[in-house]
């Protein structure tokens, strides 16, 4: 299985341009990300619709494609980070046109409703994209998180060491990381963003949810066979997960564990990415090797 295509590692002087895919954001949400940017040599242009309003969402559907459509096809624009997540990105990828980001690749950066755009950019274009903190995360995120994400973009070697979970699953796997956010993934099932997973370490994280939802996206992901032939998989923050009145009487991790408990690849759980202060830079559509055992560790081969 081939490596997907890495886009130019960054250099100081590079433009980089941050735009809103889905909620709306303040100007005082993203200065302290333009700062930190800008501290890393990088010349920071803004979308134009950026801070607009529509309801919930950072201007219309039209204004949000306009800015990204921009950030996609300006060979100049080095990296493009979405602001934040939360709920639309879904509503602008089928109207994008790639042409010219095939032609000039470029580092797509966020996660949770980001993961329409690693999906679908992943499996449809066979290019890298970096799963990693979004500028309305900066003032919260801890020093690593912060550090990994610049020293990816930057092209150091990236590798993880671990703690290993008591419902991990042993053994040793490797094969090109893909993934994101669960409710993502779930949500893209039967369009041309669903995932190919066959031989492929596949990461998943989630916010906010119900169980009963949880075990419901999992059993969706295992009847559309996204779980079936995977090399392993990694499960990165379940947090602040919810339950009805009448107990769903299994943890996320555990919903997790019933759901892929008929294959025999290598499982992790607790893996620092997703909506936690300390996410992790991870590189989507890069081959990587995972070790679990005692301690567990993730490198990515072709860094």
């Amino acid at each position: 299985m081939m490596t997907m295509e890495k886009p130019p590692h960054l250099k100081k002087g590079d433009k980089v341009m941050i735009v809103s895919t889905a909620r709306k954001v303040s100007e005082a949400e993203i200065r302290p990300a333009v700062e930190v940017l800008n501290k890393w040599g990088l010349i920071v242009v803004l979308g134009e619709n950026l801070y607009g309003e529509n309801d919930q969402f950072s201007g219309t559907t039209e204004e949000r494609i306009k800015d990204m459509q921009r950030a996609l096809d300006d060979e100049m624009v080095k990296a493009v980070f979405c602001a934040r997540g939360g709920y639309g990105t879904v509503k602008i990828i089928d109207e994008l046109d790639f042409t010219r980001f095939i032609e000039f690749p470029k580092w797509i950066v966020g996660y949770s409703d980001v993961t329409v755009m690693h999906n679908h950019i992943n499996e449809n274009f066979k290019l890298q994209t970096l799963h990693a903190t979004m500028p309305i995360n900066f003032s919260s995120n801890t020093n690593e998180s912060i550090d990994s994400l610049r020293e990816t973009l930057f092209g150091k070697e990236l590798s993880y060491e671990f703690d290993g979970h008591e419902l991990n699953r042993k053994g040793n796997a490797e094969g090109i990381l893909v993934g994101g956010n669960l409710s993502i993934i779930y949500s893209l099932t039967g369009t041309d963003s669903q995932l190919t997973t066959t031989g492929k370490i596949l990461f998943m994280e989630d916010l906010d949810e119900y169980l009963y939802h949880v075990d419901r996206m999992m059993v969706n992901l295992q009847r559309a066979g996204i779980l079936k032939g995977l090399s392993g998989l990694i499960v990165g923050g379940m947090s602040d997960m919810n339950d009805n009145e009448i107990p769903y009487g299994k943890s996320a991790v555990e919903i997790i564990v019933d759901a892929v408990k008929e294959y025999d690849y290598p499982v992790c759980f607790g893996f620092n990415a997703g909506h936690l202060d300390d996410n992790m830079t991870l590189i989507m559509g890069e081959r990587v090797v995972l070790n679990v055992e005692e301690s567990c560790s993730l490198k990515f081969i072709n860094s």
